[in-house]
């Protein structure tokens, strides 16, 4: 089969891969063209673009983008048509995908989304576009089944395919001395600091994260560094601060993190698995107004995908005012150090990994979609 992905960010880049790596164990012929990154090149296949280039968030540098995303719609069509895919497999981003899957849809190419946009939480009204236009809808979140049932819309959910990046990924077993010694770190206790992978976001939040340093003084705070983010560009984000970085390499930082503050996104359900305490920061760009505009049409009681899925208050979440030195400093410090507090959270992050349906959701998915494309 010939199978065309399209994934627009760092996320999508890992869960592809690992959908790719299972599609090879079902179709021993899978012919890979894609839009994505390193891990899904490192599958096989033909990469048109990588998603450095793009990737853009944020109303202004959209704007300032246009050229280049008209530009990036029209090669897409021109290299979907020409290869002319079994399947068009979509991976989140759904402001590119969503027009991608109308296009395919007009052009008789079957359309599979792995891994829904967040519409639930944002855009509702998108349930319109992907009912006309998307063959099957792949979901990894139970809450993402019961809100598509509500549109009249059947979903295929197959478990969570980062509980098999986390079981599956490299120097699971490395101890906290190699660490530090591969990645010249002092000995001290490590609090991981996860600020997001676009520049927009390491921006606005990574700033605020810091002004806590000092006032930890016995740990060492370390940067899990974007590889798409250059060293010069987070120098002149961080300043004369002293912070450590580690560069791709967020699950081993995490893994030998006491705790973690980590801006909202997949990186807080990463977090979670990995078993490590944190707090959750959010902060937006445009000021008051733009956020309370954007907080009255939020349709979800919480922003970090732990509570979401719990539907339970389970991780601290700091958001635009609240998100400030001292709240951070706060809880932080109620992470780190209140042994109760802790195993509370630890023992809900059990209950968060049962309710994911355990490992194995890749293969699960690329069976789906391989028995799919054979009837």
């Amino acid at each position: 089969m010939k199978y065309y992905i399209i994934a627009g960010e760092a996320s999508g880049d890992l869960h592809a891969s690992n959908l790719m790596k299972e599609l090879n164990v079902q179709d021993s012929e899978a012919d890979f063209r894609f839009w994505g990154g390193d891990l899904m090149q490192a599958q096989g296949g033909q990469m048109v673009k990588h998603y450095r280039e793009t990737a853009f968030m944020g109303f202004l540098t959209v704007l300032k983008n246009l050229g280049k995303i008209k530009a990036n719609f029209a090669l897409c069509e021109k290299d979907v048509l020409n290869f002319r895919p079994d399947v068009l497999i979509l991976v989140d981003y759904p402001g590119f995908n969503l027009r991608m899957a109308k296009f395919a849809k007009k052009h008789g190419i079957r359309v599979h989304y792995y891994i829904s946009p967040k519409i639930w939480a944002w855009k509702e009204g998108r349930v319109k576009k992907i009912k006309a236009y998307v063959d099957r809808m792949f979901t990894i979140f139970p809450f993402e089944t019961e809100f598509y049932q509500k549109h009249n819309y059947e979903v295929s959910f197959g478990g969570n395919p980062l509980l098999d990046a986390i079981e599956n990924r490299l120097n699971k077993e490395e101890v906290f001395p190699d660490f530090i010694k591969r990645n010249k770190l002092s000995e001290k206790p490590i609090v991981a600091l996860l600020a997001g992978s676009r520049k927009q976001e390491i921006e606005r939040v990574l700033p605020v994260m810091l002004e806590c340093v000092d006032s930890f003084p016995e740990h060492q705070f370390v940067v899990a560094a974007a590889p798409s983010i250059t060293q010069e560009f987070y120098a002149s984000v961080v300043g004369e601060l002293k912070v450590e970085f580690v560069y791709g390499q967020t699950y081993d930082l995490l893994q030998q993190a006491d705790a973690a503050v980590v801006t909202s996104g997949t990186a807080t359900l990463e977090t979670a698995l990995l078993r490590i305490p944190q707090v959750v920061c959010y902060l937006t760009g445009g000021g008051r107004l733009l956020f309370a505009i954007g907080k009255r049409l939020l349709k979800v009681k919480y922003i970090s995908l732990v509570n979401l899925v719990m539907d339970k208050l389970i991780v601290k979440e700091l958001i635009q005012q609240t998100c400030n030195r001292e709240m951070i400093s706060e809880e932080l410090n109620r992470i780190l150090f209140d042994k109760e507090y802790r195993s509370e959270m630890l023992y809900n992050y059990q209950l968060l990994h049962e309710k994911l349906g355990g490992a194995g959701a890749s293969a699960r998915f690329a069976k789906m979609i391989y028995e799919d494309l054979q009837r």
